[in-house]
């Protein structure tokens, strides 16, 4: 990679991973409710569940997404839809000390997995494979952008699920913990309405 492109690289991981999106947004949800310890697996498996997809995208898969219209509706809409059910149970949550039977934050393998049926993930992983893998180097460039957003993921993700735990703090009554997860849903909501536009 180019020493001039790394710079536009690192500026794109910031961009993409600091911003809200679904997985910010859940996350920040399950430190609000759950804590930030609860929220670890979670954030883990967001954090290393992308990267591990950039990697595979940038070195196998990026051109079959791109060149099958088929693929890309089925996953457009099929995780339209997962991010939909996702909404409603962050919306529905309990909150810490809930005593909802189901009430629990992602597990490492959920969050993990969760990165394959993204449509944010997979327009973020085949724009930025694109951009920065070069045909020349595959191998060495794969491992350069899966570094960098492995590393600025990680921070991100601490960041909302801290965010999430501080705001715990004001969210004392029902009344406000609802409230914030409504606009926790709320936010996962617009992120699909702008996903299915395009």
């Amino acid at each position: 990679m180019p020493p001039e492109a790394f710079p536009a690289l690192v500026a794109l991981a910031i961009a993409t991973l600091f911003t809200p999106g679904p997985n910010n947004a859940m996350l920040a949800a399950s430190g609000a409710n759950f804590g930030f310890r609860r929220t670890i697996p979670h954030w883990l498996g967001v954090a290393t569940g992308f990267p591990l997809m950039l990697l595979v995208v940038g070195l196998a898969l990026g051109g079959l997404f791109q060149a099958s219209a088929i693929l890309r509706e089925a996953l457009r809409w099929g995780g339209a839809a997962l991010l939909l059910w996702i909404a409603w149970k962050v919306a529905t949550s309990g909150g810490i000390g809930s005593k909802t039977a189901d009430a629990r934050p992602m597990t490492y393998i959920e969050a993990l997995g969760f990165q394959w049926v993204n449509p944010k993930a997979w327009s973020m992983a085949v724009a930025a494979t694109s951009q920065f893998i070069l045909p020349a180097a595959p191998i060495t460039t794969a491992a350069i952008v899966t570094a960098v957003f492995l590393t600025l993921g990680l921070g991100s993700g601490a960041t909302w699920c801290y965010a999430g735990q501080a705001i715990a703090r004001w969210l004392t009554t029902a009344k406000r913990l609802k409230i914030f997860n409504l606009v926790m849903a709320g936010l996962i909501v617009l992120s699909i309405v702008e996903l299915v536009r395009h």
